[in-house]
């Protein structure tokens, strides 16, 4: 397995919403056609259109924007958003890393996550591995949940914000 480029995570900037927008676009890409939902334009404005940089950490390689994560509070926990990689890095053991500490942090806040993939995505083996199982579902979607795992805080408070290792 070749090793991966350098690249580091760090806060998103306003400026990052187009080259994000554009990652969005390709890595949805398949998934949107197999659903005949894709639209070139539309990809590109809904993401622009509610994305939050401050609850946004970008994964930044010598050529761009090649990663994203967003983490959105929630009444009941945090909406884990916008975990998006670059096609060349998947399959490398990125995103098993990255989620490893989105939930790790969660167990260790007694923190509840919640996403939405497109049906029929490769991205939800993916989330299943890592505790996330189905709450609902429609059309479209499929709503995943993961409640917090061994080793949570007493606190029960949702944590939110920068994840350790992203």
């Amino acid at each position: 397995m070749p090793s991966d480029p350098p690249a580091t995570w760090g806060p998103a900037r306003t400026e990052d919403g187009a080259a994000i927008a554009e990652l969005r676009a390709v890595v949805l890409r398949p998934s949107l056609e197999r659903l005949d939902r894709y639209d070139d334009v539309r990809v590109r404005q809904r993401f622009l259109s509610s994305w939050s940089p401050e609850r946004t950490r970008v994964l930044a390689g010598p050529d761009g924007t090649v990663g994203s994560l967003a983490l959105r509070p929630a009444d009941d926990g945090v909406w884990l958003e916008h975990f998006y990689l670059d096609p060349s890095l998947q399959g490398r053991g990125l995103g098993t890393r990255v989620l490893r500490a989105v939930t790790g942090q969660a167990d260790r806040t007694g923190t509840l996550l919640r996403l939405d993939v497109l049906r029929g995505s490769d991205a939800r083996r993916l989330y299943e591995r890592h505790g996330f199982v189905l709450d609902h579902e429609d059309p479209v979607d499929v709503f995943l949940r993961r409640d917090p795992g061994p080793g949570i805080s007493s606190t029960g408070r949702p944590a939110v914000g920068t994840v350790e290792g992203c």
